[in-house]
Order: structure tokens, then C-alpha cells, then sequence
């Protein structure tokens, strides 16, 4: 099998406030709440986050002409890095999660693929193929943008980079989240403490640490079911973030966000994602996987991709981004059959 999606369709009602898109893309947590006070004050500490986080780097080379998130279909690189206090915050950590994004203006759908940290990739900056978590510590963000454009041969036009003490502390800062955990889990904490979180089987409600846990465990599946976890995660933050009374918490969910991200958009680019967040059909989300399987080359475990499932996976994003072939009814089929 190799590529399979799910789509997700966040409906709205009169009665609901419209739906926020990202965590990691705050400020559309605040846009649209109207002229109140405290609105007003959200708003400005909102442009203040993302004018201390704006970290420029070069222009994808992938593009003739430069990219308006207002205007044009465009990707984000979402990189997780495992920078925790006991750890580097100031050097460039191998990445732990990266999440590809590509959104259509005309479709109004967004497709969010999870990229393996173990995938035995071409990596420019390195000129080797090795694991694509260390195109960051080799070149930091613009690294990786490179490492994914060479493997899906798509311009990649922004990054968010977070730390684990963002994660931690946004998910405190909504008064935790509710996951669904697969199995029994015993994990290492954000400071390296051993079997310091212990997660029993089924729903429930879980803290920053916890939900940390979650998403990082891969011990008894795979670095496929682990990038499930954290797309659920992100969902279940975007679920909790636009419950009743959340308003309340935002300002302790950007001062998380502001101490802990980097990225290249401008606050004044943010408003360019409100038309995929009040779409008369709501948030068109697709879940996109890529399959593999387990390599071990001199004693080193990769992640070695499927060459169909990458190549399907290229031909689906470059049609959402109206760069390739556009995408027909068999091609679609196939994809979701795989």
C-alpha cells in the first residue's frame, strides 16, 4: 500500500466561531474575533509573536516569481525540533517531526503530508543520502526546505520551527488536550527522565508532557504511525482551541508560541490563510501518508520510502499546487486505493 488519505471536513453553524486552521499559525486564532478590547489586545500580541519570530531565509529556487499567501496556491514546512531546556536551543538539533503542507486558493483545501524522521533521503546540504532529521542539523530550516524540495520536486515557500517547550506549554495553556492512546506507554519526559510519563490504553485527557509523549513514542509501531499521533495531536489542539471559552487562553498559547518559534511569513502573509479557515464548506483538511519500510545499513536504522508512494505522493502535490499534470478521477482512485 502505498498511499492512502483521509479527508476531514470541520463543518461550521451559525452558533460556532469560525475555524482556526493551525496551532503553529496563532494570529488566526485571533483575526475576525471583532472589535473588543480584549481582541484588539490579542491582535497586537499576535503581530508582536510573529514580528519577534520572523526569521527570513532565501527563496525557494523552484520559483520564477515570489509567492503571496493573499494570492497564490503556496507549502509550509512545519520542523519540530527535539530542543528542550536540557538540550541546545541555539544550535541546530536534528529535526523530530516534519510536517509538509500545501494549500490550493481556488480549491480551498489544504493537504498535509507527514514525513518520516528516519527517511533514508538525498540530503543537498550533506551531499549524501542519509536521514532527512539531519538536513537541520546541517543547515537549519533552509536545509530541510531543500531536502523536501529535491524529494517531492516542489517549491517549498515557508517554514514554522518549534521546540518541545512550545508543544508543552501550548497544550498546558489550553488545560490539556483529548487523545486517543493506542497502547500502554511509558516514555521519557522533555528532560530526558526515563519512564517519567505513563500513558494507560483508550481516550482520555492528557498535559503538555503527556501529549509530548504521545506524539514522540515509537516503540512498538513505526515512524508512520508516530506522524498519525502528531497529526492527531494538532487536531485535537485545533478541536480544543475553538471550544467554548478557549478565547480566554489564547494569550498564554502565543507567549508559548512567541518564546519558542521561528518562521519566514510576516504577520501581514497571515491573512491570506482566514479564506481556507471561512470557506462556506469549512476546513478541507487531507491527511496524506507516505509507506516504507524498516532499512538497517551498517547498523544504522532508516526508513527507506516506497518509490511508488513517493512518486504518487510528488504528483499529488504538485497538482495541488497547479505546477503538474492536474489531477483526474483515476489518478485520485489510484492514490486512495493504494
Amino acid at each position: 500500500m502505498s498511499n492512502t488519505r483521509r479527508v476531514y471536513k470541520i463543518k461550521k453553524t451559525k452558533k460556532k466561531r469560525r475555524k482556526r486552521l493551525w496551532l503553529l499559525l496563532v494570529p488566526l486564532l485571533v483575526l475576525g474575533l471583532g472589535a473588543t478590547t480584549y481582541a484588539a489586545s490579542l491582535y497586537m500580541k499576535a503581530q508582536n509573536v510573529f514580528n519577534n519570530s520572523y526569521d527570513p531565509v532565501e527563496a525557494s529556487a523552484k520559483r520564477n516569481e515570489t509567492v503571496d499567501p493573499l494570492k497564490d496556491n503556496f507549502s509550509i514546512l512545519f520542523i519540530g525540533i527535539d530542543d528542550s531546556d536540557d538540550r541546545d536551543l541555539k544550535g541546530n538539533s536534528r529535526s523530530d517531526a516534519l510536517m509538509l503542507a500545501t494549500f490550493n486558493k481556488d480549491q480551498k483545501s489544504i493537504k498535509l503530508l507527514s514525513i518520516p524522521r528516519d527517511s533514508y533521503v538525498y540530503v543537498p546540504a550533506k551531499g549524501v543520502t542519509t536521514k532527512i532529521n539531519s538536513a537541520h542539523a546541517a543547515g537549519g530550516p533552509k536545509a530541510t526546505m531543500d531536502t523536501v524540495e529535491e524529494l517531492f520536486d516542489i517549491p517549498v515557500d515557508y517554514y514554522v520551527r518549534m521546540n518541545f517547550n512550545a508543544f508543552i506549554d501550548v497544550v498546558d495553556s489550553l488545560d490539556g488536550i483529548e487523545v486517543d492512546v493506542p497502547y500502554e506507554i511509558n516514555e521519557l519526559d522533555s528532560h530526558d527522565k526515563k519512564n517519567a510519563i505513563h500513558l494507560e490504553e483508550g481516550l482520555q485527557t492528557v498535559d503538555g508532557e503527556e501529549a509530548l509523549a504521545f506524539a514522540r513514542t515509537r516503540k512498538k509501531d513505526s515512524d508512520i504511525q508516530r506522524g498519525e499521533r502528531q497529526q492527531e495531536v494538532l487536531k485535537a489542539i485545533m478541536t480544543k482551541a475553538t471550544s467554548p471559552g478557549a478565547l480566554t487562553k489564547y494569550s498564554g498559547v502565543m507567549e508559548a508560541v512567541g518564546d519558542n518559534m521561528t518562521t519566514n511569513l510576516q504577520f501581514s502573509q497571515i491573512k491570506g490563510f482566514l479564506k481556507y479557515i471561512t470557506s462556506d464548506n469549512g476546513l478541507d483538511l487531507e491527511s496524506v501518508k507516505l509507506e516504507g519500510q524498516d532499512l538497517t545499513i551498517n547498523g544504522t536504522y532508516y526508513y527507506q520510502l516506497n518509490e511508488t508512494s513517493v512518486a504518487n505522493t510528488k504528483l499529488l502535490l504538485q497538482s495541488h499546487l497547479n505546477l503538474g499534470p492536474k489531477e483526474d478521477s483515476n489518478q485520485t482512485e489510484a492514490v486512495q486505493s493504494q
